[in-house]
């Protein structure tokens, strides 16, 4: 029995250029008891699928062909034509949030920041089930305990901005199932999410799916996420359907040119040392333009050091909520981190949210000041300490450090065109005459695959590929010496993040820079990065070369990590039972000799050669070594 069968969809968009159809005569079903996954790139009309199933399509969106019939499992009647209901309607408003729910994507986007967690998911049971308030708050809570909310009492009162990014989408999930639906769509429910956060959320979706008899229909890019949860795969392009049928036969005999493409775009961890992605469009760069007058700027040797920190600390302190502000508390989101970068290398810098990955970076740029340690680069004159940078040093300094940002949307000024974006750091620094600066920007355009007419175009014009391709070109404006990326394609379908990360390896190896690539994906540091140092609660837990710690980890956190990212095959599927026995990032979990408690120097030890761990239990004083 199919609980929604689609057949002959098509719905268009009424604009100023007339109608435009985005979902293209599609059928498909979700049977009962099983997961769907609708695949395909952003634009592909998934999420418009399921805003149609929700009667939730925006205004200008009109359904021009075809019928959704839902049909309620057990029940004798033929099914409900949603496509035929008033969304606004009592029947398709009886429908929605009881017997068909939804995750979304952004969960701080979708919670109100104004209402309690309990309030907004007892809202749900009050509406539909017709419950009191003392009887819609209880069921909240068991529905908590049911999502493993590791305070379901507390949870209730507590304000979605309190919650990290985990346990919203749980919050999230908490409220798609309250009114236990008989179809749930979860319209990528991890894609902003940690690897290790991931696992859980796709574990807890497979619990509750079991729990409650659901059917799913699980909206993604991500084939990892397909292979570890679909029972069926529909590909999806341009709003039509490219290929379906059973995951078995999708991952091992993929019959469509479009679906062979998404999957030769993943990055895999078997991939070899001189294997590269196929992007679906790739792009044509041109690295040529770039004029000699960088190469003065690189005064380091290839493989130098370029940049060191050395026992670098940094604390925060947060007060608890409350009307009267309540103690600090603190967060030490550096713990004594010792790095080094060399000139020409990419060191990939992994760990969950949270672990100070982003505030090492800040800390490298000048962009917060740290508490303790040094932060040293060479400009060519040995090392100098960065804190200690002021007036035209610090100027110089900026222009040899420069960072791509993780979402390209948000760090680009909608105000500005993109001829502004890309000649702002020009005129900061005061590089060039007019003329020197508008060709600048034009050969910024062309290294990065562009075409310099689109510069009177603003970002919002653009897709997320090309305004992460201008953030790159904006990080390359200086022609800097060391580029820290933040996430740089975390927020990208597979096949853009294709294209991007060969860009970036290709400019690296043309342009001679230096990489510190921060990411939670380990596989797409594998790709990118030629060491990796990974961090767990504001410590480095482990460094070593791409091949010796993804091939033979030691730490356990690292192991955690490794074992949490699903991979885009049948043969690799992620262990779900050994993810929730593990305490993985509770440094007071750790067996010994790696537990980290109050008051442990957080040592790495040289366990292999050139394979750095955080052992104080094997750390004498003449046993601490940096991570070089």
């Amino acid at each position: 029995m199919n609980v929604v069968s689609i057949d002959g969809l098509s719905v268009a968009f009424e604009g100023a250029d007339g109608r435009k159809t985005v979902v293209d005569d599609v059928s498909l079903s979700v049977p009962h008891k099983k997961t769907v996954a609708l695949v395909g790139e952003s634009g592909s009309g998934k999420t418009v699928i399921s805003q149609a199933i929700m009667g939730l399509l925006p205004d200008n969106a009109r359904i021009t062909a075809g019928s959704i019939i839902f049909r309620e499992p057990g029940a004798d009647e033929g099914g409900i034509d949603i496509a035929s209901l008033d969304p606004a309607g009592a029947r398709m408003r009886a429908i929605r949030g009881d017997r068909i729910a939804i995750i979304f994507q952004e969960p701080m986007t979708s919670l109100s920041p104004l209402h309690t967690i309990g309030n907004q998911i007892s809202e749900a049971v009050r509406l539909h089930r017709g419950r009191s308030g003392p009887e819609a708050r209880e069921v909240t809570l068991e529905m908590l305990r049911l999502v493993r909310f590791p305070d379901p009492a507390r949870a209730l009162d507590t304000f979605p901005f309190e919650l990290s990014g985990g346990l919203r989408q749980r919050a999230m999930i908490a409220m798609a199932l309250v009114c236990r639906p008989a179809l749930l769509i979860a319209d990528e429910p991890t894609t902003a999410l940690d690897v290790t956060i991931q696992a859980e959320i796709l574990k807890l979706i497979r619990e509750m799916q079991s729990e409650l008899d659901m059917s799913v229909l699980m909206i993604t890019h991500d084939f990892g996420v397909v292979a570890n949860m679909a029972d069926e795969v529909v590909v999806i392009y341009h709003g039509r359907i490219m290929e379906s049928g059973p995951a078995e036969a999708m991952f091992r005999d993929p019959q469509h040119p479009y679906l062979k493409a998404l999957l030769a775009a993943v990055p895999r961890f078997q991939m070899t040392a001189d294997e590269r992605l196929v992007p679906i469009r790739p792009i044509s760069t041109d690295t040529d333009v770039n004029p000699p007058a960088c190469s003065d700027r690189h005064h380091v040797a290839t493989g130098a050091p370029l940049l060191v920190l050395k026992d670098v600390e940094k604390t925060f302190f947060l007060r608890k909520s409350g009307w009267l502000g309540g103690e600090r508390r603190i967060v030490r989101a550096l713990d004594r981190v010792s790095l080094t970068v060399h000139r020409g290398e990419c060191l990939g810098l992994v760990g969950e949210s949270g672990s100070g990955k982003t505030t090492t970076a800040k800390a490298v740029l000048r962009g917060i000041d740290i508490d303790g340690g040094t932060i040293a680069y060479d400009r060519g004159d040995g090392m100098e300490d960065v804190t200690g940078l002021a007036g035209d040093d610090l100027m110089d300094y900026r222009r040899r450090v420069q960072l791509i940002f993780q979402d390209p949307f948000s760090s680009l000024n909608p105000r500005m065109t993109v001829n502004e974006c890309l000649s702002e750091p020009l005129l900061i620094h005061r590089v060039g005459t007019p003329a020197e600066r508008a060709e600048r920007v034009r050969e910024l355009m062309r290294i990065v695959g562009l075409d310099p007419r689109f510069l009177r175009r603003y970002p919002h014009s653009f897709s997320g590929g090309q305004r992460q391709r201008i953030g790159i070109a904006r990080a390359l404006a200086l022609q800097p010496e060391l580029i820290l990326c933040d996430e740089p394609v975390s927020a990208l379908d597979v096949s853009v993040q294709a294209q991007i990360l060969n860009l970036l390896r290709d400019l690296k190896a043309d342009l001679g820079l230096t990489y510190l690539f921060v990411s939670h994906n380990l596989a797409v540091v594998d790709y990118i990065a030629d060491r990796i140092a990974v961090m767990c609660k504001g410590r480095l837990v482990e460094v070593a070369g791409c091949r010796a710690v993804i091939d033979d980890p030691i730490h356990p956190y690292t192991k955690a990590l490794l074992a949490a990212v699903p991979e885009p095959s049948l043969d690799h599927l992620l262990d779900f039972s050994a993810l929730s026995a593990s305490r993985a990032s509770d440094p007071g979990a750790w067996p010994e000799p790696f537990r980290i408690e109050d008051g442990t120097y957080p040592a790495l030890v040289e366990m292999r050669p050139g394979h750095l761990v955080c052992a104080p239990g094997l750390a004498g004083d003449s046993a601490l070594k940096e991570a070089v």
